[in-house]
């Protein structure tokens, strides 16, 4: 049985809000969508980035070693390695 190739997920974060939660979907300067999130913890220290990750986890039913930030560490604006399972507890897009 082969594994389903892992999906790149784009989201724009928002730091030191009360709860970390989702949003909804925006879209980027180029049209493309981004999955808007809202994360308690600072950016300072990769603390925001921590929280984004074992949110998602939590969000997606995945662990925490199934996400990767591919770009983005110091910015707002993220790219992340999802499992192709999760994609779909994703929010609908619309």
């Amino acid at each position: 049985m082969s594994e389903s190739p892992p999906e790149v997920l784009a989201v724009r974060v928002t730091p030191n809000a009360r709860q970390s939660s989702i949003s909804g979907w925006g879209y980027d300067e180029k049209g493309r969508p981004v999955l808007l999130i809202r994360l308690a913890a600072p950016p300072v220290d990769g603390k925001a980035n921590d929280e984004l990750i074992r949110f998602l986890a939590k969000a997606l039913g995945c662990r925490k070693s199934d996400i990767t930030l591919l770009r983005g560490t110091s910015s707002r604006q993220k790219s992340l390695q999802i499992p192709a399972t999760a994609a779909p507890k994703l929010p609908p897009l619309g």
